[in-house]
């Protein structure tokens, strides 16, 4: 992840004047340097990776084999794996996050300003979660993010679902008992440039309480996608995913997720109790 010819997305003058952006900065927070030895030392071993329909194994205490990396699985899927660290933030300050920022694209371009220049939500989207008679929980499930985003391949447009965590394979019940909390759903991803044809994905990120903060156990399978309610793998026979993009995934997980794990408390502090 050379940051020599990287070049920050410039804010617009609009932008430029609204009180979000003096939290935009391209001296991005320090990449958390334990995951990212890990992920350089190479591909983890497929049989540690966890498929879509045994998530309920991240509900058991403690950690499993595999935590962060990244591989190609025995089905050709690309698999990626992050934990990341979040002191001082609680699981109610990551639901507002995903409830909150994609309102405006500023506030997407704050949480990674080199690799996402824009998102935004349909009309009957933004009037549900700006309606403070939803709760917080539900202004995030059932809504559709249209990003444009760079995960380590170049910038490519991203339809994201956002599904409840029972339609991702948690009941509220588990999720109380582990002091834990679960944001994903599906995707479908598409090259600005190069090879056109839209990538499925599922994703994950499966929050647990700390002892000072709350951790990400982020999972993505690359060629995957929910049919009929159920995680697939879609991919023909003897397809793979290389193992680069799975890599640049990871790579750029932790880079986000180190720099928002810098800025969410002070953006919660400061918008936290305010109208959405």
């Amino acid at each position: 992840m050379s940051e020599q010819k990287r070049v920050a997305i410039p804010l617009s003058d609009a932008e430029k004047k609204n009180p979000i952006s003096k939290y935009y900065s391209t001296e991005l927070a320090p990449l958390n340097q334990d995951l990212m030895k890990c992920i350089l030392a190479g591909p983890m071993d497929p049989k540690n990776a966890i498929y879509p329909e045994d998530v309920k194994e991240l509900l058991k205490p403690g950690y499993v084999e595999g935590e962060t990396g990244y591989c190609v699985m025995d089905n050709g899927a690309g698999y990626v794996a992050v934990n990341n660290k979040f002191p001082g933030v609680t699981l109610e300050m990551m639901k507002w996050w995903f409830a909150w920022h994609p309102l405006e694209s500023l506030r997407y371009k704050i949480w990674d300003p080199y690799c996402h220049p824009y998102a935004a939500i349909a009309d009957v989207d933004r009037a549900k979660i700006k309606d403070p008679n939803v709760a917080l929980e539900d202004k995030i499930s059932d809504v559709v993010h249209f990003v444009v985003e760079d995960v380590g391949a170049g910038m490519q447009d991203v339809v994201i679902h956002f599904l409840t965590p029972e339609e991702i394979g948690f009941t509220k019940e588990e999720l109380a008992e582990a002091k834990a909390y679960a944001i994903g759903g599906y995707a479908l991803v598409e090259n600005r440039e190069g090879e056109k044809g839209k990538s499925p994905v599922i994703m994950l990120h499966y929050y647990r309480e700390t002892p000072d903060g709350i951790e990400s156990r982020t999972r993505f399978w690359m060629g995957y996608r929910i049919v009929k309610g159920q995680p697939m793998c879609i991919l023909p026979p003897g397809m793979k995913i290389p193992a680069d993009f799975a890599l640049g995934l990871a790579l750029h997980n932790v880079e986000e997720y180190s720099n928002l794990a810098s800025l969410l408390p002070k953006l919660y502090a400061e918008y936290g109790d305010q109208p959405f």
